[in-house]
């Protein structure tokens, strides 16, 4: 199980539209990344104690990514709002992501990336380590489940969608090396389970720069945007970074008298090709080079449709 910290406003409703999640697997209510210990919550609504109100949201990775869950995190807050939401107006009140493990930084930025892209205005939310967390008192613990008619500055509606949110990434298996083997072609059997290289410039996706996703071939899982693909001029598909750091593994190949770091897909263990630091400068500086044969592209038309309708704005938003 992991753990993220999130500071959405007063954590009544907060708690109760993330413990509504599939996947997540409990939720604790507290005070966080203040500068007295053991608050009161009186302390917190009237003294300079610095905390937020804040959910302790613990969520099985398996079925739930940290990218996925961040989205639904922006579905109930004003991202641009300083010290307020909805009615509830202070400090105590302001938008955070606070983590507990490093590597979930990179996720978190990614993330933020995406909100900004898509959000007229200054985005005001923070995200920083966890510093400290302090459980609140028993009574603010499910606190809408005790007291259904409880003030909550979220919609009801919005408790509905989570109960409908699944992960789309959570549905991803990889298949037997006998169904692979029946649905693959001989060049993408090659490439993504035995790391061969097809040929540059005579490939599917080199020079195609149509919106939509390009998914895992093997699997279906979501790996990259056409909002991050660039022209390298190398001869293959050439992208700035993966929908989200989580979705593909990274190894160190000393094959063929080099030393290259290899890029493999997360669930699908696929060869997708390599990860260079020779990118555009503007976008981060990294070049994923990766075999048209290990991808299957779904246009923004279609992705709905097809299952990838939590893609479709970050899509639409570099338009």
């Amino acid at each position: 199980m992991k753990d993220i910290y999130l500071a959405g406003g007063c954590f009544w409703g907060t708690e109760k539209f993330f413990a509504s999640i599939p996947g997540v697997v409990a939720t604790q209510v507290g005070y966080a990344n203040g500068r007295t210990e053991n608050p009161t919550y009186q302390q917190v609504c009237h003294d300079d104690t610095g905390h937020a109100e804040t959910v302790r949201v613990t969520y099985d990775p398996a079925s739930l990514s940290l990218s996925f869950l961040l989205e639904q995190f922006y579905r109930v807050i004003d991202p641009t709002s300083v010290n307020r939401q909805g009615h509830d107006q202070g400090e105590q009140y302001r938008t955070g992501i606070y983590y507990v493990d490093a590597a979930d930084e990179p996720v978190i930025r990614q993330s933020m990336d995406g909100l900004k892209a898509r959000t007229p205005g200054r985005v005001a939310v923070q995200v920083q380590p966890l510093e400290n967390f302090y459980p609140a008192e028993e009574y603010h613990q499910k606190y809408l489940d005790k007291n259904p008619g409880g003030y909550c500055h979220i919609p009801p509606a919005r408790f509905e969608e989570a109960r409908q949110a699944v992960d789309p990434s959570g549905q991803y298996r990889k298949p037997s090396d006998d169904v692979l083997r029946q649905t693959l072609t001989d060049l993408q059997y090659k490439v993504t389970q035995q790391a061969a290289t097809e040929p540059p410039f005579h490939n599917a996706y080199h020079d195609h720069f149509e919106p939509g996703i390009y998914v895992d071939v093997t699997t279906g899982e979501p790996l990259f945007l056409s909002t991050d693909k660039f022209e390298s001029g190398c001869g293959w598909p050439a992208f700035s970074r993966p929908i989200a750091p989580e979705k593909i593994l990274e190894r160190r190949d000393i094959s063929h008298g080099m030393i290259r770091t290899e890029v493999r897909s997360r669930v699908g263990d696929a060869h997708l090709g390599h990860v260079f630091p020779d990118g555009p400068r503007e976008k981060g500086g990294l070049r994923y080079c990766i075999n048209s044969a290990a991808l299957r592209f779904i246009p923004l038309a279609r992705m709905r449709e097809e299952g990838y309708g939590p893609w479709v704005s970050l899509v639409e938003s570099e338009g």
